[in-house]
């Protein structure tokens, strides 16, 4: 008899949160020829993360700094902040998960909004923990629902992203700041800020509001194009941060991974290029929903959500038709949020064939 799984290990499904392109692909038995699902930078990374990664590549016999010393000094130095107030990990994804470990007993409760990122699901179900999920107000995540919750229930966590994903919505830095102010001290709040270098100015509070029950999450992976690296920072109070090293991987930042998130983080011209191409390119999948009688939400982030007009069901149809025409793009799966599709920005030749696709794709999913 082969070793059993854990009681809490065999109660989970064996599903991931989200199906890789490369599955898709895998299956289809050919490649996307348009890759809008996933929200990467399709725009790409500074030419001087790939020279920096070229001259690197030599010492790659080396394990990477367990300290990701040299990273978190230049993450310190850019945003005004203490060194000892950062963690760097495995993108957000990996930190989620570390934080979940850290302060969330097995059986604890999390609240977080329905239809919200599932990967922190994922995390919250595989440590033993339970959801309490609150609804979306409209297109927005509720963040007075979201306190009057762990007011209520008194939670181990609370899971708040701004911008959001999936619906590219936002709330002002005046309405994140009354949140944090509101949440217990012995409640730990995520505020997950992955798409903060697409936002309006006055959408993140200041970076030097630092509190013992908040951790601020960010990434590489967005806006500095390297998705493929698996880079991302929490930034917290010293002692918060200093817990991450009872649990975190120590060599699980790769020397390459290091390297490159240095070089992007040195370029911030290339930022604020990718940025306002992104912004260009949030105005034009706004229009081409237009030209096809559909509506697209005001977006905060690298994607830009679009309503089909009709339910769930239908939108659903239109993701499968595009994808039928090798045009990879995803959707929210949560009633209410359901009757949309996400395009992420990407370069004018791959939106080009999204709009070559789309009238095609609505017409054979039947909209009456």
């Amino acid at each position: 008899m082969p070793p059993h799984l854990t009681a809490l290990a065999d109660s989970l499904p064996s599903t991931v949160p989200f199906v890789g392109p490369e599955t898709q692909e895998r299956n289809n038995g050919r490649p996307f020829r348009a890759r809008l699902g996933a929200n990467e930078n399709g725009f790409g990374a500074s030419p001087k993360v790939a020279a920096a990664m070229a001259a690197a590549a030599d010492d790659m016999w080396k394990y990477g700094d367990p300290e990701n010393y040299d990273l978190t000094q230049a993450l310190a130095r850019h945003l005004g902040i203490k060194p000892d107030q950062i963690a760097v990990g495995e993108g957000i994804d990996g930190l989620l998960g570390l934080a979940v470990r850290l302060f969330v007993e097995p059986g604890g409760t999390v609240v977080t909004s329905l239809g919200g990122y599932p990967t922190f699901n994922y995390h919250v179900a595989g440590f033993g923990a339970q959801l309490h999920t609150v609804p979306y107000k409209g297109n927005h995540e509720n963040p007075e629902a979201l306190l009057a919750a762990v007011l209520k229930i008194k939670p181990a966590m609370v899971y708040f992203a701004n911008p959001d994903n999936p619906m590219s919505t936002f709330w002002p830095a005046e309405d994140v700041v009354r949140l944090i102010k509101g949440v217990p001290d012995d409640v730990m709040l995520i505020l997950d800020e992955a798409y903060g270098e697409f936002a309006p100015a006055g959408t993140l509070p200041p970076i030097d509001l630092i509190r013992p029950n908040m951790l601020r999450m960010r990434t590489f992976s967005k806006a500095y194009g390297l998705a493929g690296m698996r880079c991302g920072y929490a930034i917290g109070d010293a002692e918060v941060i200093r817990a991450f090293d009872k649990v975190r991987n120590h060599f699980g930042m790769s020397r390459m991974t290091q390297v490159a998130a240095l070089a992007a983080l040195e370029d911030q011209a290339h930022l604020a290029q990718t940025v306002k191409k992104v912004e260009h390119c949030r105005e034009r999948l706004t229009r081409i929903a237009e030209e096809n009688g559909l509506s697209a939400l005001p977006s905060a982030t690298n994607f830009v959500a679009i309503d089909c007009g009709s339910d769930g069901a239908y939108a659903l149809r239109v993701l499968q038709e595009l994808g039928r025409r090798d045009i990879f793009v995803r959707k929210p799966m949560t009633p209410g949020l359901d009757h949309y599709i996400r395009v992420s920005c990407g370069p004018d030749v791959e939106i080009d064939l999204f709009a070559q696709a789309l009238p095609a794709a609505l017409e054979a999913a039947g909209k009456a």
